[in-house]
């Protein structure tokens, strides 16, 4: 079946639109503007949020400060559900996840930009859904459309539990190995309706190893990170300055930190014999990403840097993230 270049143009617009979704969320991490709304799907009981607080009634912060309870506790019921009995009674018992914040206009409309990102990326993949059935009708892309437009529901839904639970630090992690599914789909997606992108890259087999293996650290350093984003995240609260970050992180610090450079290496291979074999840019681009992503690391371990340079760096982990996914979908071990 041959799909247009309008469609398969859209798709691509549609995986932009996700990545879009992580880079706002990243910033909201960073800003610290994750209860900039306290409710959702609507921003303080609006669809349009406030600019001031004068806007809001007089109790607003009991309003959803009560709101919150009821979303906790419907939440804590579904976790008994599955066993998760001990983080069930933590988020009933917590005190600290029923206090309101202050209304902060700045964040509230940061919250609010984020929510327009994942708006315009589910609306997109819905209408990609709907093109799909209107004019195609190919019954494995449907499903694979389908799953993906659930996930992103999910993934929303579970956005209004990282709000409801005051970012309770392992709901923020949840959150985004959905958004790396869900990108991970999107671009099989793109590979099943691109004839380009269906066309196979043949590897030796040595070569299509390494892309394997620095696939699979990949993803352990990026759950590694957000193990560490999450302890300097405490560290804050409790009074600790960056100097004294690195000797109270503990192990998980020191792996993210070796296994970057275990990354490099086969990254740095992976490269080197591209060029000797056959120069493919998406390879390129993996190189030229993993090393800025090793730079910002290098700045935010070592240097007061600004808050950008958090973004930066899970933007382009993300990315790396995306372009191996793209290589293993299109890699195949070569035969000669």
């Amino acid at each position: 079946m041959i799909f247009s270049k309008q469609y398969i143009r859209f798709n691509w617009l549609t995986l932009v639109f996700i990545y879009l979704v992580v880079i706002a969320g990243s910033f909201v991490r960073i800003t610290g503007s994750g209860m900039g709304c306290p409710d959702w799907p609507k921003c303080f009981g609006q669809w349009v949020p406030p600019s001031d607080v004068s806007e809001l009634p007089e109790d607003y912060k009991l309003i959803f400060s009560n709101k919150r309870d009821k979303k906790l506790k419907k939440f804590a019921s579904f976790l008994e559900k599955i066993g998760m009995h001990e983080t069930a009674d933590q988020l009933r018992n917590d005190p600290s996840l029923r206090i309101e914040q202050d209304f902060n206009g700045s964040k509230t409309w940061t919250e609010y930009a984020n929510r327009l990102f994942g708006f315009l990326a589910g609306n997109a993949m819905l209408v990609s859904f709907i093109w799909l059935i209107w004019k195609y009708r190919k019954r494995k892309l449907i499903l694979l459309a389908g799953l993906n437009l659930v996930l992103i529901g999910i993934e929303a839904w579970f956005g209004s539990i990282v709000v409801a639970s005051n970012l309770v630090p392992w709901t923020i992690t949840v959150h985004l190995f959905l958004a790396l599914i869900i990108i991970a789909l999107q671009i099989y997606f793109i590979r099943e309706i691109s004839p380009q992108q269906k066309e196979k890259i043949s590897h030796p087999k040595w070569m299509y190893t390494l892309i394997w293996i620095s696939f699979a650290i990949t993803i352990y350093q990026m759950f590694l990170g957000t193990q560490v984003r999450e302890s300097i995240d405490e560290l804050t609260k409790m009074g600790f300055t960056r100097t004294s970050w690195t000797s109270e992180l503990g192990l998980p610090f020191y792996i993210h930190r070796s296994f970057s450079w275990l990354v490099l290496v086969f990254i740095v291979v992976v490269a080197w014999k591209n060029e000797q074999l056959k120069k493919y840019s998406s390879i390129r681009f993996l190189f030229l990403f993993l090393a800025i992503e090793l730079f910002s690391g290098v700045l935010l371990a070592y240097f007061d840097i600004p808050g950008l340079v958090q973004t930066s760096h899970l933007v382009f982990a993300t990315i790396i993230f995306g372009i191996l996914t793209m290589l293993i979908f299109r890699s195949k071990i070569s035969v000669t």
